[in-house]
């Protein structure tokens, strides 16, 4: 059975979800952060690189208060769905056509217990374009930053910057299908061999999967629990321990070897079943939604998670 392919068959089947939720305080921390060249940057957990609101006003040439301004106005605008003309019609435009339709145009997370606004690179660019061109007092700096990041990049800017590195993707997911490739007690199955294929899915769309995003603990807890629940130790036979770890890169790995559940291979088209027509649809989007995140934010989420689920969802 070729689980990635599965999944984008269900993928095909389920209509997305059509929920278009309010952006909240994402529980996501800061990879890196400092001031370069007189510029507050940095870098979310999940790869965005961003500008605190003090390096976009430096960036912009524009006055603190005046990127507060833009700021609120964005917001009142989305909540109230009525366009004025001028500026916010430009970053309606702007940022529409590129992807960006967000409550807000700052991230806000809680760093060190207070909250954090991180202005991510496709705002920022924005901003600095606006007061280079189109606002009614343009300014040199915002000129000439504009002209640099159209060569360069924000993204690229601040990852070079920060000697940012973007971790490989693949790197976590490699380590574990090496360690565990043999890890099956004879004529059992183990949940991460069978789920492998959400995985990979997940990083093919370009989403961070790392030491924090282990969808097969999921999987593992709600298959245990469904396997309890229906007696299937009478009629599979004895699920057994064996001895489970993770790779030195996952902090999980301070308490190797773990214990976890090998199962009957006679119940692994039931398992199938399960995970197909019960997990999937059922189970995997509100996974999806607690890791959110670590995965592009709140909205990416549920996108995805729409794949699985044909009723709408919602944020918590």
């Amino acid at each position: 059975m070729n689980l990635s392919k599965e999944i984008k068959f269900l993928a095909n089947e389920i209509v997305r979800s059509t929920a278009s939720p309010q952006q909240g305080v994402l529980d996501l921390g800061i990879e890196v952060e400092r001031v370069v060249a007189g510029v507050e940057m940095g870098v979310l957990e999940n790869g965005i690189p961003y500008l605190t609101q003090r390096g976009l006003a430096t960036m912009s040439g524009a006055a603190r208060s005046t990127i507060q301004e833009l700021t609120q106005e964005w917001e009142a605008m989305q909540q109230s769905g009525v366009i004025p003309p001028g500026r916010m019609a430009f970053f309606k435009d702007h940022l529409t056509r590129d992807g960006y339709d967000e409550p807000r145009l700052f991230i806000e997370i809680i760093s060190d217990g207070s909250p954090h606004y991180a202005y991510p690179d496709i705002v920022c660019t924005a901003i600095i374009e606006h007061f280079a061109f189109e606002a009614q007092r343009t300014n040199e700096t915002a000129l000439r930053n504009f002209r640099n990041l159209a060569r360069y990049g924000l993204q690229k800017f601040i990852y070079d910057a920060l000697h940012y590195v973007r971790p490989d993707p693949w790197v976590h997911f490699q380590e574990r299908v090496s360690l565990l490739r043999a890890s099956a007690p004879d004529g059992h199955f183990i949940v991460f061999h069978e789920v492998s294929g959400i995985i990979v899915d997940l990083i093919n769309a370009e989403l961070a999967v790392n030491d924090k995003t282990i969808p097969d603990i999921s999987v593992g807890r709600c298959w245990g629990d469904h396997w309890r629940d229906k007696g299937f130790d009478d009629e599979y036979g004895p699920r057994i321990k064996f001895d489970h770890y993770y790779p030195p890169s996952h902090p999980q790995s301070a308490s190797n070897p773990q214990s976890a559940w090998a199962y009957p291979n006679v119940a692994l088209a039931e398992f199938r079943r399960w995970f197909r027509h019960e997990y999937l649809p059922l189970k995997f989007p509100r996974y999806l939604l607690s890791k959110a995140h670590l995965l592009g934010g709140q909205d990416e989420a549920l996108r995805i998670a729409g794949m699985y689920q044909p009723t709408a969802l919602e944020k918590p």
